[in-house]
């Protein structure tokens, strides 16, 4: 077996719009109540950016605040990975853009496209590049636009969505490994239960299309909450088993942010008590691939992580794809 690199959180950061919008506010879009949204998702209020203003202005504020907490220059940044669905545009790469953004003149940069699962999958491939390409600061960023793609008409899924960033910066670690184990996972069979079908290949953007809102989320909830709470049960020992730990050595889970009802199913599969799994969905509401960095980095700065804390994260995704991994910091 190849010895892991020694890879390192070395700072985060995350930027979200100003724009709140409550479930008092979608009572007066769509038929819905704040009770059933509460009920069903644990969501109180969610992001939501204004139109005009793409993901790259975001992923911008997040990297520079990232850099900042890591005492990182722009500069000494070799390698920039992006994951997101709601790119600026479909190409260039956002990862682009937001390189020129923030100054970081000597990175490759690029985006990758894992759905809810995409910073987890940049974090596998951010250790990687590190170890056989030798970079040594890496900026990965995990990034939605989601409102873009909501059909504010669909009362199962305009509730859930919002938007935002999270970022941090990676390098070579300092004594004990930060990052123990990664683990990836994908299964195209079910890809028909969470997609949006429209604006790529197989339905070009049309005004026939647009009619029919194929460029939004389409979802089909209970099959969705069953696989995510197995996969992600599934990765999570997995990455524990690589780790070489147990669930009770962690101090603190971060599970993807898209259903409290989820994230309760999988700590009850580990027995794990609430006071050790992070929970911001009702604030935040499921904002894909930007959901675990912005947990981290809120749990980073209000204290929940410490030096010497041993964390899970998990997620799943779109695809499906799911998605673990167990860092200690």
């Amino acid at each position: 077996m190849n010895k892991r690199p020694c890879m390192e959180v070395l700072g985060t950061g995350r930027a979200v719009p100003e724009k709140i919008l409550t479930n008092q506010d979608l009572e007066k879009m769509v038929d819905t109540s704040d009770e059933w949204i509460l009920a069903r998702t644990g969501i109180r209020q969610r992001h939501i950016a204004e139109p005009g203003v793409p993901l790259s202005f975001f992923a911008a504020r997040a990297a520079r605040e990232a850099l900042a907490d890591a005492g990182v220059a722009a500069e000494e940044i070799d390698l920039i990975i992006l994951g997101t669905v709601t790119g600026d545009s479909k190409f260039p790469a956002t990862a682009c853009v937001v390189q020129d953004l923030i100054g970081a003149s000597k990175a490759a940069a690029f985006d990758i496209s894992a759905a809810c699962s995409g910073f987890l999958y940049g974090l596998q491939l951010a250790e990687s590049m590190m170890a056989i390409q030798g970079y040594r600061r890496i900026l990965l960023i995990g990034g939605e636009i989601l409102s873009s793609m909501v059909n504010w008409q669909d009362r199962d899924t305009c509730v859930l969505f919002g938007d935002g960033v999270g970022a941090v910066v990676l390098g070579p670690g300092q004594g004990a490994c930060g990052i123990l184990s990664t683990t990836i996972h994908s299964d195209g069979a079910f890809r028909d239960l969470l997609y949006s079908p429209g604006c790529g290949s197989l339905n070009p953007p049309s005004h026939e299309n647009v009619d029919k809102m194929l460029h939004t989320i389409r979802m089909e909830g209970r099959e969705v909450f069953r696989h995510a709470v197995t996969s992600m049960a599934d990765a999570l020992n997995q990455a524990l088993d690589m780790a070489g730990v147990v669930v009770e050595d962690l101090d603190l889970l971060i599970p993807h942010q898209a259903n409290l009802r989820i994230i309760e199913a999988v700590g009850k599969r580990f027995r794990l008590s609430p006071d050790k799994i992070y929970v911001n969905v009702d604030r935040f509401g499921n904002t894909s691939a930007a959901s675990i960095p912005i947990a981290l980095d809120e749990a980073r700065k209000t204290g929940r992580i410490a030096s010497g804390s041993l964390v899970g994260m998990v997620t799943f995704g779109a695809g499906f794809t799911w998605a673990a991994a167990v860092v200690r910091f």
